[in-house]
């Protein structure tokens, strides 16, 4: 798990919800490399933060996900279903100019874990 790349909380829990900030594709402070590689490692840091709470990614149910170009968002979609697996959480998804390191994705979740 990577430290944070600004001056947040990677995760903050509130009650029997947890807030995951966005996680690039980051492993030791370097992204990976590829867009299917950064969402897979993106998901995996999340899972990572989630564990430490005794969650997973079962319990997420809102992901946001930030795409450098949205011209990628059919890569992205197939690294991300593989990556929850069955699991559907509702998601949002669109394009920004610029992701913090030069990264490809980002992705942010919202767990209950009631």
């Amino acid at each position: 798990m990577s430290k944070p790349v600004g001056p947040y909380t990677p995760l903050v829990r509130a009650g029997d919800t947890l807030y995951v900030s966005g996680q690039l594709g980051l492993i030791d402070g370097a992204l990976v490399d590829g867009l299917d590689a950064q969402v897979r490692q993106a998901v995996a840091n999340i899972a990572a933060l989630l564990e430490a709470e005794g969650a997973r990614l079962d319990n997420v149910v809102k992901t946001t996900v930030l795409l450098d170009s949205i011209d990628d968002y059919a890569a992205m979609n197939v690294a991300y279903t593989e990556s929850f697996g069955d699991h559907r959480p509702a998601r949002a998804a669109f394009a920004v100019q610029d992701l913090p390191l030069g990264g490809l994705v980002e992705i942010e979740a919202v767990a209950w874990v009631g």
